[in-house]
């Protein structure tokens, strides 16, 4: 047995010692290169174990953050109703259609460039039509500036007319931008002035009101204020009578808002 051991390390001494020193190399590096592999592959082994069991002292998973998006709702799309308590004042500085003591008010926050808005103001303008007297509608802004950047200068440009106009001159502009504007940012601003001048106000006035953005603080408030209210997209309604809130989202029908008024009305 010892014999033939010694010859085999002989037998195995001569190989090498035929071997080419880069085979050698090669070799080495090769049985290195595996060594580290393994090594490697179980430390990463147990560093995935020991993640998946990473529970919180209550035992629960923590789960990753997801990114939150608020795109303009489909019409009928329901909005948290406990964020309607945050609903800020009416107060005598917004613009009102319809009767100021009505029973009722409709508040919308709205976005001049959004399609679901420009298909549901003349539902609101329907509603107030049929409802004379006994329900008002209070327009409040909420542009959503990444979605319609042209948004923001268009309300900017109504808040201008209601300077110049009164609170007529704010509805009328609202309803020119609304007939003509193509929605998602189809206006072309340049035209404000004359829309402004078909209504009868001063061109120049109300340029240079637009262009000093004396409104765009008062717009931004306003959509922090939707926000407040609940609101995660346009068109968003609150309907108020005293301290009952109700909220509205989407571009519903006439009859939504019908079910809902005449309840208030009893």
């Amino acid at each position: 047995m010892a014999e033939h051991t010694h010859s085999e390390h002989e037998s195995n001494n001569s190989w090498f010692s035929h071997m080419k020193p880069k085979t050698t190399f090669f070799l080495g590096m090769g049985s290195a290169l595996v060594f580290f592999f393994v090594v490697g592959f179980f430390i990463l082994l147990g560093i995935m174990l020991k993640g998946d069991s990473g529970d919180d002292k209550n035992g629960d998973k923590k789960a990753a953050p997801t990114a939150q998006v608020n795109p303009t709702p489909q019409a009928g799309e329901p909005a948290p109703r406990a964020g309607a308590e945050g609903l800020p004042a009416v107060t005598d500085t917004d613009w009102t259609r319809g009767e100021k003591d009505a029973p009722v008010t409709i508040v919308e926050y709205s976005d001049l460039e959004c399609p679901f808005c420009k298909r549901l103001h003349p539902t609101l303008k329907q509603v107030i039509a049929e409802y004379d007297g006994k329900v008002n509608w209070v327009y409040r802004h909420f542009p959503l500036v990444n979605l319609h950047s042209k948004a923001t200068k268009e309300a900017e440009a109504t808040e201008c007319a209601g300077e110049l106009g009164g609170n007529d001159g704010f509805w009328k502009l609202l309803d020119k931008i609304y007939e003509v504007t193509p929605a998602n940012n189809g206006l072309d601003l340049a035209k404000l002035p004359e829309y402004a001048q078909e209504m009868g106000l001063d061109k120049e006035a109300f340029t240079a009101c637009l262009e000093s953005g004396k409104y765009t603080q008062k717009v931004q408030d306003q959509a922090q204020g939707a926000v407040l209210a609940g609101g995660a997209g346009t068109p968003y309604n609150v309907v108020v009578k005293g301290d009952t809130k109700i909220p509205v989202s989407g571009a519903v029908p006439f009859e939504n808002f019908k079910n809902i008024i005449d309840p208030l009305l009893k």
